[in-house]
């Protein structure tokens, strides 16, 4: 229960970069910084982050080994998103969103506690560039 001038503190804003649009095909579409590796509070607000010209995401996976296991699926905005986690990759962490019938898309994942800096860096670069650059560990 809230009382009176206490206030819930609002969720963490997204912080994502998505590559300038062109003709070119890349491997990596976007880069990602989460502020937990908690998947399911972290999604929903990445997913309501995505470019209003992306078609709904129906699947995601989660590639890495810092990831918790996760349910087949959650509900996000009133739809479901089954996910899925996979592990024993080589290169950075990545997130697969795919949209049935319409594309996917994957984001390099920078670990939650990379150092802001870095992080801002990578993401400013992802954004002028479409290039993502190695995530140094944290």
């Amino acid at each position: 229960m809230t009382t009176a001038g206490q206030h819930h503190a609002p969720p963490p804003v997204a912080r994502v970069a998505i590559a300038p649009h062109s003709e070119t095909v890349r491997r990596i579409d976007g880069i990602w910084w989460p502020h937990a590796t908690d998947l399911l509070a972290e999604l929903p607000a990445l997913l309501m982050a995505l470019p209003f010209d992306w078609p709904r995401i129906t699947h995601a996976t989660v590639n890495g080994d810092a990831w918790p296991a996760l349910p087949a699926r959650i509900i996000v905005d009133g739809h479901v998103v089954r996910l899925r986690r996979t592990s024993g990759h080589h290169g950075p962490d990545t997130l697969c969103l795919v949209s049935t019938g319409n594309g996917r898309w994957d984001l390099q994942i920078i670990p939650p506690a990379t150092p802001e800096p870095e992080a801002v860096r990578m993401m400013a670069e992802m954004a002028r560039t479409g290039t993502p650059h190695p995530v140094t560990p944290a």
